[in-house]
């Protein structure tokens, strides 16, 4: 582990104490520890989120929202949640998410598609859209028209905007996540081939 990175918060700051909390960040704690509320506990976004108490409700409704409410199915939201990790490299969702995506039914071979950054021939079109959408998206930072209009066809206006909300949201919280250079769980290991 970094020398940087303190051992029990898995990152580059210590996590507050619950007591020297206002209300606000005490709301933030809560939540955050409340079973089944997040994937990663305190030890992931959530304990970063502690150091910005008044954004984090903002933070976990909007994520809330796009992840259970926007109307994806499990299948779509993971697809474009593990894009966004990968062109993110950002190891610790992967982490996380690589596991809740086959629990919803998401090929291996759709995921080895992200994962080793493959050709997206033969995929599910609907598949093949969101992984090429989020590659557009952070790679190549301008979203194709054919790309677009076909995801459009697919959503709708609404759905396919809260999409790309959703795969943003996972951007933020990868660069969050990256600033604090937040560790892997004990025992967890890499799963994302990154240099």
């Amino acid at each position: 582990m970094p020398s940087d990175i303190d051992p029990k918060s898995g990152f580059r700051l210590p996590l507050p104490k619950l007591e020297d909390l206002d209300e606000a960040g005490r709301k933030a704690y809560e939540r955050a520890t409340a079973p089944g509320a997040t994937i990663a506990g305190l030890q992931g976004p959530a304990g970063v989120q502690l150091f910005s108490p008044k954004t984090a409700a903002h933070v976990a409704a909007l994520n809330r929202y796009l992840r259970y409410e926007a109307g994806f199915t499990p299948h779509v939201r993971e697809v474009a949640i593990l894009t966004t990790a990968r062109e993110m490299d950002s190891q610790f969702e992967w982490v996380a998410h690589e596991p809740e995506a086959l629990k919803e039914g998401v090929p291996q071979a759709v995921i080895d598609v992200i994962k080793y950054r493959r050709s997206t021939d033969g995929l599910d079109e609907t598949d093949a859209l969101i992984i090429e959408l989020g590659r557009q998206l952070w790679r190549d930072h301008k979203v194709k028209s054919d790309t677009f209009a076909k995801l459009k066809d697919i959503f709708g206006p609404t759905k396919l905007i809260e999409l790309v909300m959703l795969m943003g949201n996972y951007a933020g919280t990868a660069a969050l996540l990256a600033a604090v250079d937040m560790q892997l769980h004990a025992g967890k290991k890499p799963l994302l081939p990154i240099p």
